[in-house]
């Protein structure tokens, strides 16, 4: 249930930044609302969340020859987690 809201993290060079902050990105399903996005995260990697704030990311327009269509929207959730809570080890590993 939970792997159905947080679809992949972000890796970017703005990603890593926030790391040490324990601050972290996610894709995460369009219908999701911030406190599905909070407890699917506390129970994924065992964590106590901070704040949650979330950010839909139109589709850009694309072209294919003569054909033109839109990438998927997606919707963008950037975690904060309290200071006393343990980072989460996946992205410990990139930093």
């Amino acid at each position: 249930m939970y792997e159905d809201i947080i679809i992949r993290p972000v890796l970017t060079e703005k990603g890593y930044d926030g790391i040490a902050e324990k601050r972290y990105a996610f894709i995460v399903d369009k219908r999701a609302n911030k406190t599905e996005i909070k407890i699917a995260v506390e129970k994924m990697f065992n964590v106590s969340v901070k704040s949650v704030n979330t950010v839909t990311c139109p589709g850009k327009l694309k072209r294919m020859g003569r054909n033109e269509g839109y990438t998927p929207t997606e919707k963008k959730a950037i975690v904060t987690l309290h200071e006393s809570s343990k980072a989460i080890e996946a992205f410990n590993t990139l930093s």
